[in-house]
C-alpha cells in the first residue's frame, strides 16, 4: 500500500476501495521499518499527518476531494513551514531555527489536500551531491544499496521515494539537486523550467520539482505546484501539464555524451545512454549527436562565484557556529576570503554565458538526451564521487546547464550497472515546454525495457 502511485491511490479512493487514513498508517508504518538504515527524513508528524488524513477521507464520503486529497507527501527540510525547524543541513544554525512563512510549493500541497507527513534530510546548506551533513549523526543512503548515496542535496527525498516512502516527495534542484539523486535512485526527478514552480528564497537558477516513480505522478504533483503566487516575481503561468500521448516519429533529438568539462562519463552509463537513443530511433525520431557547448571557464567560474555567495553567509556566523559547518563546505569555501570583485562579477558572468550558450545548442532539437550523471551512485560518506573541495562539482556538467538556461529537464531510469543500481536519463526540452519532457518521460516508459521491482 506506501508504494502505490498518486494516481492508484486517488482511484483507489474514488472507488472507496482503500481510505487516506489507513494509507497514511501504512506509510508511517514502513517508514519506520526502514529508516534505521536510511536515515532519509529529519522530522515525521505522525499525529498531525493522521488528523490531515482523517479530514481528507471526510472530504472524499462528501464527495468534495481536492486534487491530491490524502496523498502522502514529503517535504524536503529547505522548504519552509511555519513554526517547523528551518536548519538547512547544517548544524550551523541556531538550534530552534524555525521559519516564519510558508513556502509557495508548501502551501500548494496543503491547499490541494496532500498530506504532508515528513521532512527529508539534506546536506549542509544544500551544497552537495550527497546526505552528508554536520547537523545529522548518519547521511541518507540509497535503498539500492544502503553503502551508497542517494544523491543530493534533495537526499532524502530520494532516498523515501525510492524506499516507497508514499508517492510524492519534494525537492528543490540549483545544479542537479533534483535530478543527481532521482537518477542514483531511478526515480522520476523533474527541474522545472525557471518560474514554472513558485518558490521563496529564490535565487539564480533555484527551483523546486516533485521526485515520484513514474511520470503521471511528477505530472500531477506539478500541476498542483505550479498555480500562481506573487510572492516570485519569476513565476510563470500555469497550464496544463497532464500527459499528453506523443508521436515521437520525426521528432529531432540530440545526443550529448560529452559535456566538454568534468568527470568522463563511465562505460556503463554511456552504453544505458546510447540503448536509449536507438530505442526512440527505432520508434521513429531522428537521432543526432549534439556537440559539447560548455567551457571549462563557465564552471570555474560559477563555482568561484558560488563559494563567495556561501563564504558571505557563513563569514558572518558567530566563531562557534561556523566551527560547526561541515569540514568539507569550509574548505569548498575558504579561497573565496581571497577573491576580488573581479574574479566574482566575471564568475557572476558565465551564467549568463552557460545560458546562452545551452540554449543555442539545444535550438535545433526538440529534446535533447544526455546522462543525468557521468558515474552511478558512489558510497554514502563522500560529499561529492572525487570527495575533492578543490574540485567539488565534476560529476554536475550534464545537469548545471539547465539551471542557467532555465530548460525544463526530467531525470528518468535508463537501466542498471552491473552492480545492480540504476543509472539515469536526462530528457532536456525548450524552455517552458515541461508538459513535452513529461510526454517524452512517458515514451520512454513504454520502450525502456522491463524495469526491477523497487528495493523492499
Amino acid at each position: 500500500m506506501a508504494g502505490l502511485s498518486a494516481a492508484e491511490l486517488l482511484a483507489a479512493y474514488r472507488s472507496g476501495g482503500l481510505s487516506p487514513v489507513e494509507v497514511m498508517r501504512a506509510v508511517l508504518a514502513h517508514a519506520q521499518s526502514r529508516e534505521g538504515e536510511l536515515h532519509a527524513l529529519c522530522a515525521v508528524e505522525a499525529e498531525a499527518a493522521l488528523a490531515a488524513a482523517a479530514e481528507s477521507e471526510a472530504r472524499w464520503r462528501a464527495g468534495t476531494p481536492l486534487a491530491l486529497d490524502g496523498i502522502p507527501v514529503t517535504l524536503k527540510e529547505n522548504i519552509a513551514v511555519p513554526g517547523a525547524a528551518y536548519r538547512m543541513g547544517t548544524a550551523a544554525t541556531a538550534d530552534d531555527a524555525a521559519a516564519d512563512f510558508e513556502a509557495p510549493p508548501a502551501a500548494r500541497l496543503r491547499e490541494a489536500g496532500a498530506v504532508r507527513w515528513a521532512r527529508t534530510t539534506m546536506p549542509d546548506y544544500g551544497m552537495l551531491s550527497s546526505g552528508l551533513s554536520s547537523l545529522y549523526a548518519e547521511p541518507a543512503r540509497n535503498p539500492w544499496d544502503v553503502a551508497m548515496t542517494p544523491g543530493g542535496s534533495s537526499a532524502g527525498a530520494a532516498s523515501a521515494g525510492a524506499a516507497g516512502y508514499g508517492p510524492l516527495h519534494l525537492g528543490t534542484d540549483i545544479g542537479g539537486s533534483i535530478r543527481l539523486p532521482a537518477g542514483w535512485c531511478g526515480l522520476v526527478g523533474l527541474k522545472p523550467s525557471h518560474g514554472r514552480v513558485p518558490i521563496k528564497p529564490g535565487y539564480a537558477g533555484r527551483v523546486a520539482g516533485p521526485l515520484t516513480r513514474t511520470v503521471a505522478d511528477a505530472a500531477l504533483m506539478l500541476g498542483v505546484l505550479a498555480q500562481p503566487d506573487a510572492r516570485d516575481p519569476t513565476q510563470l503561468p500555469p497550464v496544463d501539464f497532464m500527459v499528453r500521448p506523443l508521436d515521437v516519429r520525426g521528432l529531432r533529438i540530440g545526443l550529448l555524451i560529452d559535456a566538454g568539462w568534468g568527470e568522463a562519463v563511465q562505460p556503463e552509463v554511456a552504453a544505458a545512454i546510447h540503448a536509449a537513443a536507438k530505442a526512440f530511433e527505432r520508434a521513429g525520431a531522428i537521432v543526432e549527436p549534439l556537440a559539447a557547448f560548455q567551457t571549462r571557464e563557465m564552471a570555474d567560474g560559477i563555482d568561484r562565484f558560488w563559494r563567495m555567495r556561501s563564504w558571505l553567509d557563513i563569514s558572518a556566523l558567530a566563531p562557534e557556529r561556523r566551527a560547526r559547518v561541515l569540514p568539507y563546505i569550509l574548505d569548498w569555501v575558504a579561497p573565496a576570503a581571497g577573491y576580488d570583485g573581479g574574479t566574482v562579477f566575471r564568475g557572476y558572468g558565465q551564467m549568463q554565458a552557460l545560458r546562452e550558450a545551452a540554449n543555442a545548442a539545444c535550438e535545433p532539437f526538440d529534446f535533447v538526451l544526455s546522462p543525468v550523471a557521468p558515474m552511478p551512485a558512489y558510497p554514502a560518506h563522500l560529499a561529492s564521487p572525487l570527495h575533492d573541495p578543490a574540485r567539488p562539482f565534476e560529476h554536475i556538467a550534464f545537469t548545471l546547464p539547465y539551471n542557467m538556461s532555465e530548460q525544463p529537464a526530467l531525470s528518468i531510469n535508463a537501466g542498471y550497472t552491473s552492480a545492480g543500481l540504476p543509472i539515469g536519463l536526462q530528457i532536456i526540452g525548450r524552455r517552458f515546454d515541461d508538459a513535452g519532457v513529461l510526454a517524452l518521460g512517458a515514451v520512454w516508459e513504454q520502450l525502456r525495457p522491463a524495469q526491477r521491482p523497487w528495493p523492499a
